[in-house]
């Protein structure tokens, strides 16, 4: 039988990036030792009194549909977050909860745009961001952001690929290259979407973890709150990953709309995960703070590292839980040096590649493994870059 194309074409090939991580995966699967720098997956699972109250829930009787658009003491928390947080003006009425940020990732585009509309979005991109605007019916367009420019986007690019767009997919901080973008960058960025009405998704689930300058949210800029979609997660802030929930932040009617669609595709989350998302919510900025710790303390560990060589180069990290490295002075392509560095020293790492072609000759690094391995892997990369040279 014949398969449509919307489902065949979602990525440019089967892997959608992701072969080095598929393959490292497999490797341990059969019994090999590999140190994995892949993914952004916490090195410390969701926190013991979240999962008491998940259990605790779900023993209550929560385990039968919830609320589509999310238990309404959740979506006002949600609420008071983010208006704590941004200073916009934010209700329940605003908040549609989804399973997880990429499900939100999807409702999003669907709502911006229709079938065939260009759909913009900033390479280097987080690897799933191509083959969702194509699942939405959009024609992805990518919109480069330079290396020589720290990785952080030019306003002048958005703008001239701006005419006849539906929407614009930022994210910041940003996953794969740990830049927070500047107020100079976000207001440019708001100059376009007003100039050329299109939509701004703002993907902003690494908000919690910020190593320099500050989060700016994109809805809280002159005239953006109505033209602008925000998507958020409990994965990174509260180490939440499998739990599959997050939420989209817009305005009422847009939001209104995102219910029916969830209606008709999740059917929204499980009661007992949204009553822990609660509870996790509740527990304060000093929760999140914890969570993000270790990735602060390991980007330090990781800048001094690298100090006084100059074959591996770091992008500035300001965010997020990653490092994107230069290693374009071995001549190597990111593919091919995270291939040699896996087979010959067994430590898997992502491509640039993966990610776009402007992260070309980079590879990005998890900072997820435990203090002490982690700077040992990271000594081992640069000592096995400098040895290509």
């Amino acid at each position: 039988m014949k398969l449509s194309k919307r489902i065949t074409t979602l990525t440019e090939d089967e892997s959608g990036g992701w072969a080095l991580y598929f393959k490292a995966r497999a490797l341990v699967e059969a019994g090999e030792s590999v140190t994995e720098l892949t993914i952004g997956e916490h090195d410390v699972g969701t926190d013991a009194a979240i999962l008491d109250e998940m259990h605790r829930a779900a023993k209550a009787g929560h385990t039968g549909y919830a609320a589509i658009p999310g238990i309404p003491a959740l979506r006002d928390e949600v609420a008071a977050r983010v208006a704590a947080t941004t200073g916009v003006p934010t209700t329940g009425d605003n908040v549609v909860i989804t399973a997880g940020g990429q499900a939100a990732l999807f409702a999003a585009h669907m709502a911006a745009c229709d079938p065939g509309d260009r759909a913009l979005f900033i390479d280097p991109y987080y690897a799933t961001y191509p083959g969702t605007l194509r699942g939405a019916g959009a024609v992805p367009v990518a919109v480069p952001a330079r290396a020589e420019n720290a990785f952080q986007p030019d306003p002048k690019d958005i703008a001239a690929a701006a005419p006849g767009a539906a929407s614009l997919l930022i994210n910041t901080p940003n996953n794969p290259t740990g830049v927070v973008y500047s107020r100079a960058t976000l207001e440019g960025v708001a100059e376009a979407a007003q100039t050329h009405d299109f939509w701004v998704i703002s993907d902003e689930v690494y908000d919690t973890q910020i190593w320099e300058g500050e989060h700016l949210s994109m809805r809280a800029l002159p005239g953006m709150a109505d033209r602008t979609l925000v998507v958020g997660s409990m994965s990174k802030s509260h180490a939440m990953t499998g739990s599959r929930i997050g939420w989209i932040i817009g305005p009422d009617e847009a939001v209104r709309h995102l219910i029916n669609l969830s209606t008709h595709t999740t059917y929204g989350v499980a009661g007992y995960i949204q009553k822990a998302a609660l509870f996790a919510l509740r527990r304060g900025i000093d929760f999140e703070t914890g969570i993000a710790e270790p990735f602060r303390r390991r980007r330090e560990i990781a800048l001094k590292i690298l100090e006084g060589q100059n074959v591996v180069r770091a992008v500035p990290p300001q965010g997020a839980m990653y490092l994107m490295l230069d290693i374009r002075t071995t001549g190597l392509s990111g593919t091919a040096f995270a291939e040699k560095l896996l087979d010959q020293r067994r430590i898997a790492v992502m491509p640039g590649e993966s990610f776009g072609r402007a992260a070309a000759g980079h590879v990005r690094v998890a900072t997820t493994i435990a203090d002490d391995a982690f700077a040992a892997a990271l000594e081992e990369l640069v000592q096995f870059a400098a040895a290509q040279i």
